[in-house]
């Protein structure tokens, strides 16, 4: 069931809410209709009126969200689509304000769309009988009663003719209101029909975009988009002609109804009477003074609105990004942080350092996006580096694990990345195509000295790629003749894991939507980077090995004493052994270096011990231990789809579930903690052993923010 969101929802009529609002200033007033001497209209998630002639409105309802009113045939009452108790029904109120009366009490969205000519009975439509996604149109009677069904099968917008026997509407709803020009196959047509005995006559078009039908004496008003911008048009039932009755070269026309003796329309938030005598148009002037509580400053939870997540280094935190401010939420004990309170900015993509000590994020503070670097702890002054020329969106920015530089993406399908301390942004490469499945998804070489990400070729297929910081040189991994995605190094820098798919097919070039559902297995494989190097999963034997002779050590007490002396010995030769081992081992960590042969790496590339599956990322855990990301069933639209995560260990070279019914998911940079997101909540869980669902479990219910309505609007808009 499907129905004018931006009609009906208050959060965008909200919007439009500014105190003292005069005819300078676009009102974002909407849906007008007119009676003989006022015009009504939605402002504001309430409806107002106005005398045609213009001047001050009078608010008419409160409470709730409405919208689209249609006045009676005789302007004595106003029916309208409103939402009180969290159902969406047609009521009815007096033209100058009153109570509202309900008429509809179906579970499903009643739409008021108009009247019949008698004012006897509101049109509506509703989904409440639809076997599938669309609506039909019913009638309801003023005084209340059970509503009747029309006989058309579908229907949407409409209006009667004057005589009542014949009904103009849309049989289906433009998917797409903001899709300029659209020609595909849900274009929106305008029917007419004889009630009598459902004789179908069309209004002609050529494949356009028609809607709001308005039957006023013999002629049909509709909008069309068939000459360019969305204006006004007129289809004579007699002669059989459409003709263009107003010549719009500016923004669209988004809402057309009818009085007694004129239409009217909005275009850009204001509202116009057209006479049909003259063939012109007259804007009317509104002055708009009221209280409304959308524009009242007011904190606001937001727990529910998360867009982006990232962990910590160590797990003992999450970051998020909700209602555009970064905030950092304790694992278990601590308090919510609001990293940016600013209400008139949005902040986006937030990323923690390895170190601990920033999280990177983008912002629009200086009205184009910059790449902002906050102290954790919030109290330090931020950072903030210009990316250069001509401005963009980006995206996905991305710490190298030294801590000193950030990758990210563009709208321009450019990867990029900087020096944070002041460097010029570098650009490392340009995709090909823009695949909404799947994107570089980059990652760093544990010295910091390397770039990978998967690239499309021009056959669509994507490939690996890694970039060297040092030669600014791209390198191709893998051949191109399978599709390649996921790259991420091994945190000993010896090997680049990816999954492969060979029957990627279709959903690869993302031409046909209904391809992008076609089921797709990847298999895992490692590529060892140095020559020399063994292989990941090199074949392993059980062997048995020799016991060692044991040496007399002498009899009696002086042996023993002399047992004791040497095993004293051999304990602190033993324990400054171990600390020369940890010496060298943390010298070792830190001086990880990544060294990739190109030479012949195609024949260095293994199959993992892993069973192929729709894989949609990879990441690696504490050393020798990779998680699988896969979905089982294929894409939704929504971005609902399932995600089960497995982790995989080379040494044993088994695979065991992890966590299931996920929908986001990021290991710790040590390797320690992963953050996932199911259903409504978050999740902070230690990676040695398989989750328990609800452990770890993230206090989002007390995570705010001051919402300050009047500078969001100024930085929506």
């Amino acid at each position: 069931m499907r129905f004018r969101i931006t009609m009906l929802m208050g959060i965008l009529l909200a919007l439009a809410a500014v105190y003292g609002a005069t005819e300078e200033t676009p009102l974002l007033a909407h849906s007008p209709t007119a009676s003989k001497t006022q015009v009504a209209f939605a402002y504001g998630g309430y409806l107002w009126s106005v005398p045609r002639d213009g001047g001050d409105a009078r608010q008419l309802t409160t409470g709730g969200h409405e919208g689209l009113p249609v006045f009676s045939p005789d302007g004595k009452w106003i029916a309208f689509t409103g939402q009180y108790d969290g159902n969406v029904d047609v009521f009815v109120i007096p033209a100058e304000g009153g109570e509202p009366k309900r008429l509809t009490w179906h579970p499903a969205a009643d739409v008021a769309m108009g009247w019949t000519p008698d004012g006897k009975r509101v049109l509506f439509y509703s989904g409440r009988e639809a076997y599938a996604d669309f609506d039909r149109l019913y009638t309801v009677p003023l005084d209340g009663g059970p509503a009747d069904i029309l006989p058309m099968w579908r229907g949407e917008e409409a209006w009667f003719s004057p005589d009542g026997t014949r009904i103009a509407y849309v049989p289906n709803l433009l998917w797409q209101t903001s899709w300029k020009r659209y020609r595909g196959g849900q274009t929106t047509p305008i029917y007419i029909v004889r009630l009598s005995d459902l004789a179908l006559e069309k209004v002609p078009r050529e494949n356009s975009n028609d809607s709001h039908p308005i039957w006023f004496n013999d002629t049909v008003y509709f909008l069309s988009d068939r000459n360019g911008a969305v204006t006004l048009f007129a289809y004579d039932t007699k002669a059989k002609t459409v003709k263009q009755v107003v010549e719009n070269k500016g923004l669209d026309f988004k809402s057309l109804s009818a009085g007694p003796d004129t239409l009217v329309y909005e275009q850009f938030g204001g509202i116009y009477l057209f006479d049909p005598a003259s063939g012109k148009s007259k804007k009317v002037s509104i002055r708009i003074a009221g209280d409304l509580p959308a524009t009242r400053p007011h904190y606001e939870k937001v727990g529910d609105k998360i867009k982006n997540a990232a962990i910590s280094p160590t797990g003992a935190r999450a970051v998020f990004e909700a209602r555009g401010e970064i905030l950092t939420v304790p694992e278990e004990k601590g308090d919510i942080r609001n990293l940016t309170r600013t209400a008139a900015v949005a902040e986006r993509d937030p990323a923690w350092s390895p170190d601990g000590k920033s999280i990177a994020y983008f912002s629009d503070e200086s009205g184009e996006y910059a790449l902002h670097v906050a102290d954790q702890s919030g109290f330090k002054t931020v950072k903030k580096i210009n990316l250069g020329n001509p401005p963009s969106y980006f995206y996905t920015p991305l710490w190298s694990p030294d801590s000193k530089k950030i990758a990210y993406t563009d709208k321009r399908l450019n990867l990029w990345y900087l020096d944070v301390d002041g460097g010029t942004p570098v650009k490392v490469t340009t995709d090909r195509y823009d695949d909404p499945t799947s994107g570089f998804a980059q990652t760093w070489s544990p010295d910091s000295k390397w770039l990978t990400y998967a690239k499309l070729l021009e056959n669509h297929l994507r490939t690996i790629f890694v970039y060297s910081l040092e030669s600014g040189k791209e390198s191709q991994i893998t051949d191109g003749i399978s599709d390649a995605r996921y790259p991420v190094f091994d945190k000993g820098g010896k090997s680049l894991f990816f999954a492969v798919s060979t029957d990627v097919g279709l959903s690869a070039g993302w031409l046909d939507l209904s391809s992008f559902q076609h089921p797709v297995l990847r298999s895992v494989y490692a590529a060892v980077l140095k020559k020399g190097d063994p292989s990941p999963v090199e074949p392993q034997s059980d062997e048995e090995k020799a016991a060692e002779e044991k040496k007399d050590s002498g009899s009696g007490d002086k042996g023993k004493e002399a047992d004791k002396n040497k095993e004293g010995e051999k304990g602190k030769e033993d324990d400054k052994a171990k600390e020369g081992e940890k010496g060298k081992e943390s010298e070792k960590k830190e001086s990880v270096k990544v060294t990739i042969d190109l030479d012949g790496i195609g024949q260095r590339i293994v199959s993992l011990p892993i069973k192929a599956a729709n894989y949609v990322s990879l990441d690696v855990g504490k050393a020798g231990t990779l998680f699988l990301s896969e979905i089982v069933d294929v894409p939704r639209f929504d971005g609902a789809t399932p995600v089960t995560v497995s982790k995989f260990d080379l040494t044993t070279r088994k695979t065991e579930a992890f966590v299931s019914g996920i929908s986001g998911f990021a290991v710790s940079a040590n390797g320690e903690k992963a953050l996932y997101h199911l259903g409504p909540g978050w999740f902070i869980a230690g990676t040695a052993v398989v989750v328990k669902p609800g452990d770890g479990a993230l206090k989002l219910d007390e995570m705010e923010v001051y919402v300050d309505p009047r500078a969001e609007w100024n930085q929506m808009y």
